[in-house]
């Protein structure tokens, strides 16, 4: 078979280019194969025996800025497609890996050379010589497995937002990131542009006063919420590998509901709204007053199912007094909305002005005046009217955030000027992301919850504490009166439920590298 052509069933035993091969991707016993070959090498490596940074194996960081990466895409289908792109023309784009071949065509036929896979271990086993870094750009949930095990294979990583779909997650790849002293970013692009810049420049030179208060906002979702979960299982394309697209999820039957693009208003796959777009429109708010984790949270939501996120949701964090490069801050509130749900306008908002830019915005509360911009940072301003003219102090990237990580993989580590969003501080700031996510998961024990972020656990979760939630809505009209239903789960233990939301129980073969300490 052809590696571009569409496989067929018969064809899913096929997945690598090299011919001869059975890789057995698309059968129980060919992925237990591969998987079990690829966890020996894994293991071999965290024991120090394999794992050789890249800059070592390729000579990156001590040859000329003109040498090309050797990039490998995993999930290539959509956002991922772009995002090699924007890389194309200073890399080699070397191979492609999606779970969804239809889907992925276009990225195919776009990088014709590239050796075409259907499941990234393969790919890792097969071209660990070949590959210098690794764009992931999956659904939520297979970030953090991709991520990780490229990290400690010594590969440089780009990997779209959210960075991962748990805490837990978020601090693992911030410390495989230190340990491995590999060159990352995260997708949110916003980081690298001026709007970032100029606001923190702004707040850290006092032009708007203490800020306490942060709101912000986005006009997500645009994909479907607050569905009850699908009851009819649909026959699986030629052309997805539903297994794969599992991965460490719990198994369900399939429904073309779930993917492409839909995963992310499924808890099993996704983070919502909240995880999806709060890393482009928080991040300006998270770097330029240096938040750290959050002590306290509440989240409130509409109609709260077990399987999907809900249509709309408010969720308020709080950050207490801190040491920062620029001083003694005082404690932060910020409040986030979703779902069409906006602040209220401040006293001085411009009659007419449509608060949303570009998909949400912020509004930093000072003392002396409001900041305001848009979704990513965009076009940032002060409600009085004033231009600050302040001295710049922030790093400006010439070219763009794809291009400052190629950069970035190029350089030793022991004098590399890290990229806008690289791990130790985007692995913190999505651990924020995804913290409001558990503040709405875990809204039913009606009160506000109170979070050890170094320890990553809730404090105030007593051991006998139980929740319910609601599995499905119901609604009939039998002889003209109508009927509701919803419902809801046994009781759930509490304190095991947030643990498994901090920290996610994988499918059976699915894992993770170990925490570095």
């Amino acid at each position: 078979m052809n590696q571009t052509d569409t496989p067929d069933k018969s064809d899913l035993s096929s997945i690598s280019q090299a011919a001869g091969k059975d890789n057995a991707c698309g059968t129980n016993s060919g992925t237990h194969l591969s998987r079990r070959g690829f966890l020996k090498r894994s293991a071999t490596a965290s024991a120090g025996i394999l794992i050789v940074p890249s800059f070592v194996v390729s000579g990156l960081g001590h040859t000329a800025p003109s040498d090309r990466l050797n990039i490998a895409g995993v999930g290539v289908g959509g956002r991922g497609f772009s995002v090699l792109q924007a890389m194309e023309n200073d890399a080699n784009i070397v191979a492609l890996c999606d779970v969804d071949w239809r889907y992925a065509q276009r990225c195919f036929d776009h990088f014709p050379n590239a050796r075409k896979y259907w499941d990234w271990r393969v790919m890792y086993e097969e071209m660990l010589n070949d590959i210098d870094a690794v764009v992931v750009a999956t659904s939520d949930h297979t970030h953090a497995a991709v991520a990780a095990y490229a990290m400690s294979l010594g590969k440089h990583v780009y990997v779209e937002k959210p960075l991962t779909h748990t805490v837990y997650e978020s601090r693992l790849l911030t410390r495989l990131a230190a340990e491995y002293r590999v060159a990352t970013q995260m997708g949110n692009q916003g980081a690298s542009d001026e709007g970032v810049n100029l606001m923190v420049e702004w707040i850290r030179n006092g032009e708007i006063g203490e800020v306490t208060h942060v709101e912000a906002f986005t006009d997500r979702p645009i994909w479907p919420q607050g569905i009850n979960t699908p009851k009819d299982a649909m026959p699986v394309p030629d052309t997805l590998n539903w297994d794969l697209f599992i991965g460490p999820a719990r198994m369900r039957p399939y429904h073309e509901i779930y993917t492409p693009w839909n995963f992310r208003g499924f808890w099993d796959f996704g983070t919502g709204a909240l995880g999806d777009m709060a890393c482009h429109i928080v991040h300006p708010a998270f770097k330029a007053l240096e938040l750290g984790y959050p002590d306290r949270v509440q989240g409130s939501s509409t109609l709260l199912l077990q399987d999907s996120a809900p249509m709309a949701q408010k969720v308020a964090l709080f950050y207490p007094q801190r040491d920062s490069s620029f001083g003694r801050l005082p404690a932060v509130r910020l409040d986030w909305y979703d779902g069409g749900l906006q602040p209220l306008r401040p006293e001085g908002w411009p009659d007419g002005r449509n608060m949303n830019h570009r998909g949400g915005g912020v509004l930093f509360h000072g003392t002396k005046d409001t900041l305001v911009c848009g979704c990513y940072g965009a076009d940032p301003w002060l409600l009085s009217g004033r231009v600050p003219s302040v001295p710049q102090h922030e790093r400006r990237v010439a070219t763009n955030h794809q291009l400052d990580w190629i950069r970035a993989c190029k350089e030793s580590p022991d004098s590399r000027t890290e990229t806008k969003s690289a791990f130790h501080e985007a692995g913190p700031f999505n651990e924020t992301v995804v913290m409001g996510v558990l503040a709405v998961r875990l809204q039913a024990l009606n009160k506000e919850l109170h979070w050890d972020g170094e320890n990553m656990r809730f404090t105030n979760i007593s051991a006998d504490e139980e929740l319910t939630i609601i599995m499905e809505e119901g609604f009939s009209i039998t002889d003209g009166r109508p009927s509701f239903s919803r419902p809801r789960t046994e009781p759930i233990n509490a304190q095991a439920f947030a643990e498994g939301l901090i920290r996610t129980q994988y499918r059976s073969g699915w894992s993770l590298p170990p925490m570095p300490a």
